[in-house]
């Protein structure tokens, strides 16, 4: 793959745009300034998260909530809830570290690091999400509160 600088004149104007060019002769525009989610994450991490939700996905009374219903949040108190909760793992995390033993409160099983991590992770998505949700309302932005991203209900009837 090569960078190329190109010159067009649109307007009059002269724009210069970086461009990679691939062996196949493939172009695609500079990927400087986006961000490299695939560098940020870890497939490893979001493999465990997911078996980490999926596996707490099965309520009480039996019945099997949705991936995404956390993204409805936890009533009025949704951050304290998720900060407390956030602590109570965050705990759990830091005690094992420290070489002490944690056992969960509702079924006694012995909790290891990893499902501390992925608790805490959990939490921080939950509290994070409405954060910024939050912040879209407050800008004014249209937000589909289902998937929680910039919608574009109305422009095409969706």
């Amino acid at each position: 793959m090569t960078f190329i600088q190109k010159k067009t004149s649109n307007t009059g104007a002269t724009m210069s745009n970086k461009m990679r060019v691939f062996e196949g002769g493939a172009t695609r525009n500079s990927n400087e300034g986006k961000p490299d989610y695939e560098g940020f994450l870890s497939p490893i991490v979001i493999e465990a998260f997911g078996k980490y939700m999926h596996k707490h996905r099965f309520q009480a009374d039996g019945n099997v909530r949705d991936s995404d219903n956390w993204q409805k949040h936890f009533g009025e108190n949704h951050f304290a809830v998720c900060l407390k909760s956030l602590w109570r793992h965050f705990m759990d995390l830091w005690s094992l570290h420290r070489g002490y033993r944690r056992f969960d409160t509702l079924d006694g099983h012995e909790v290891d690091k990893e499902e501390a991590l992925m608790a805490i992770l959990f939490n921080t998505m939950a509290y994070t999400d409405k954060l910024l949700k939050d912040k879209l309302k407050q800008q004014n932005t249209p937000v589909d509160l289902e998937l929680g991203i910039e919608g574009d209900k109305g422009k095409n009837g969706k």
